[in-house]
């Protein structure tokens, strides 16, 4: 098993009605894919993420021994203004 300190963001957006996921290591756009559910969006995030590791020359089969540990965490929406 690779073991690989990347890290998923995943939130629900009201404006889109669908969790989003962004992936900090990987800064070129906020987010990078969404899910209609929580689960969805994990699952679309880590083949996300499998694509951008064997784009960056991981080789195939290290990249599919990744394991993913979601932890499923609640908060309140805020309102951000980027200025």
């Amino acid at each position: 098993m690779t073991n690989l300190p990347y890290s998923m963001v995943i939130v629900w957006s009201d404006e889109d009605e669908c969790y989003l996921v962004h992936l900090p290591d990987f800064p070129e756009q906020q987010f990078r894919t969404h899910g209609e559910t929580y689960e969805e969006a994990a699952k679309n995030g880590q083949e996300v993420l499998e694509l951008l590791l064997e784009d960056d020359g991981f080789p195939r089969q290290a990249v599919k021994d990744i394991r993913i540990s979601v932890s499923k965490v609640h908060c309140r929406s805020l309102s951000l203004e980027y200025k």
